[in-house]
């Protein structure tokens, strides 16, 4: 009996529905399809082609490209090949992208679709082998055109087994460097099982923008998309993304906290909430805006909506749910391939990031810490037999870093990360992911990062929201310290916000304050402000300062 795996399962379908429109993707506003067979056609060639590169059995070959239909087919062919992937995030800088590929080791880098690529080129080693794919102005050693072109399709792909390394994952690094996540056949085997519990259909439409090179995305979407049949549809670009998820309606999505928030922004801009409010009373007329609602943001089919990758405010869900949208929150890490946690459709308790999926065994330690142990666990992290050895305890589970507390039914809630606590000259740990959802409720902050390491009490720093900009400096200044009487109201004496700062510019992934999937960067953004703090503190302005 063959083995299960990605690759399988996507043999499966190309054999079985092979006029099935397999991927979907814009160029210029016109879409351009691909069938199963098509894709896989495709992917064979490519397939082949590597072959007549001569590389070394299950070499490590590095993906630089934001989604599109070729990552995919790229992915494909690298295990049709028996190789093994290594996604670097399209974001990467020069720097970043050398580093990874390095320690990786990796053989050969595969280049596709780029903001800019003549920036990140220098990070390639010139001695490394370089696919470029001209479609997107890629020219490179060798041409993923003319290397399709010129071979006829593999015929006998490479048959994996459960143990094999297929992927090597590198984390996005919200603290320190990236440490590349060793991932097997069985670990994303594992992860079908969990699709199955949520109840997600088979054949479903799946819009793929989040970074394919981060485990919610490679699991959510394409992991799924193999093993249930999908369709994939790509956005061409940020500026098209709202139109092109209106043209898909796809049956899940996916999202971070911070688009659910930029979503909510845009609403409000175009039917401000007194109004909305008006509406929503009105029985007849609110159900009517909800299914309008639903239709423009692209999720008039969407039978599953989730939120992952960071936490997300109680404040935002209940928000959504007023709407007629329900959003599920879970969690899970690059090792454990999101296997952990999510709430159900009928069994969704809000605030909390739901139940454990079937086959984990879960345990708390003394210090609160999440920690499982389950089919999806990673291999370890590569060429890292130390940090490997300090990812888990004594007994096998993986150490998440997330503190947990779970109910009587078994719902887990998230009151911090380890690693973020940090201790205030008073001696007092603080655990600010807590207090920072708090002060998220105000919709004049867009981000927010709580510290106060040497100094007495802790600091609000805080990134304005779109909204928030367009008020007065008075207007936010009250608005701010009316946030932090409410947010202290609920804290210990040694965690209370002494004030909040206002930031003069943006934690972006350009300037390396925020992950890829917009994550603040906390030890980057203390690096370049951890000077001021006892000025921040001491100064007489008031509970907010300008910065």
């Amino acid at each position: 009996m063959e083995t299960s795996s990605p690759l399988a399962e996507f043999c499966k379908w190309e054999k079985q529905m092979p006029t099935n429109t397999f991927l979907r993707q814009p160029f210029n506003g016109q879409w351009r399809t691909w069938t199963y067979q098509q894709a896989g056609e495709e992917a064979r060639k490519l397939a082949a082609g590597i072959n007549s590169l001569n590389l070394p059995p299950k070499s490590n070959i590095a993906l630089l490209s934001k989604n599109c239909a070729h990552w995919i087919m790229a992915d494909l062919a690298i295990m049709m090949t028996g190789h093994i992937s290594v996604p670097l995030y399209a974001t990467l800088t020069a720097p970043s992208i050398k580093q990874i590929l390095e320690h990786s080791g990796s053989a050969a880098i595969i280049i596709g679709k780029l903001d800019d690529y003549s920036t990140q080129q220098d990070g390639i080693p010139s001695s490394m082998i370089r696919i470029g794919i001209e479609l997107y102005g890629i020219n490179e050693q060798y041409s993923w055109q003319k290397m399709v072109a010129g071979q006829q399709p593999l015929t006998q792909v490479a048959n994996w087994t459960s143990d094999d390394l297929l992927s090597i994952m590198y984390t996005s690094g919200t603290t320190g460097k990236p440490k590349g996540v060793m991932h097997t056949v069985g670990n994303f085997d594992g992860t079908k099982n969990a699709m199955t519990e949520l109840g997600v259909p088979m054949y479903p439409k799946l819009f793929s923008y989040l970074p394919l090179s981060h485990i919610a995305e490679r699991v959510a979407i394409e992991m799924c998309g193999f093993y249930r049949g999908g369709e994939f549809t790509f956005a061409e670009s940020l500026e098209t993304f709202p139109k092109n998820l209106f043209e898909t309606q796809p049956s899940l999505f996916f999202a971070v906290p911070r688009i659910w928030a930029k979503f909510r922004e845009k609403i409000l801009e175009k039917m401000p909430q007194k109004k909305l409010n008006t509406l929503l009373s009105i029985p007849i007329i609110s159900s009517i805006v909800k299914k309008s609602i639903r239709k423009k943001l692209g999720l008039a089919n969407t039978i599953y909506i989730f939120s992952g990758a960071a936490p997300i405010s109680v404040d935002l869900l209940n928000w959504f749910e007023s709407i007629g949208i329900t959003i599920l929150q879970g969690i899970g890490m690059t090792e454990d391939c999101i296997v952990s946690h999510c709430n159900r459709v009928g069994k969704n308790k809000v605030g909390s990031v739901g139940l454990p999926y079937s086959g984990l065994k879960i345990k708390i330690s003394p210090d609160g810490e999440l920690r499982l142990k389950g089919p999806t666990n990673m291999k370890g992290y590569y060429k890292e037999p130390e940090l490997t050895a300090e990812a888990f305890d004594e007994e096998g589970y993986l150490k998440t870093g997330d503190k947990g507390e779970i109910d009587a039914n078994g719902y887990l809630t998230i009151v911090g990360r380890v690693k973020d606590q940090f201790k205030t000259d008073k001696g007092k740990y603080v655990s600010p992911s807590p207090i920072e959802m708090k002060l998220l409720t105000n919709s004049d902050i867009e981000q927010v990062c709580v510290v106060g390491m040497g100094i007495p009490q802790p600091l609000a720093l805080t990134v304005l929201s779109a909204a928030g900009k367009t008020k007065s400096k008075d207007e936010l200044t009250k608005s701010l310290a009316a946030s932090l009487v409410e947010v202290n109201a609920g804290l210990e004496s040694y965690e209370k916000l002494e004030k909040a700062v206002v930031m003069q510019g943006e934690w972006t992934i350009p300037n390396g304050l925020m992950t890829p999937t917009m994550k603040v960067k906390r030890n980057e953004v203390e690096k370049i402000h951890v000077p001021k703090y006892p000025t921040w503190y001491h100064a007489k302005e008031g509970m907010v300062i300008w910065e």
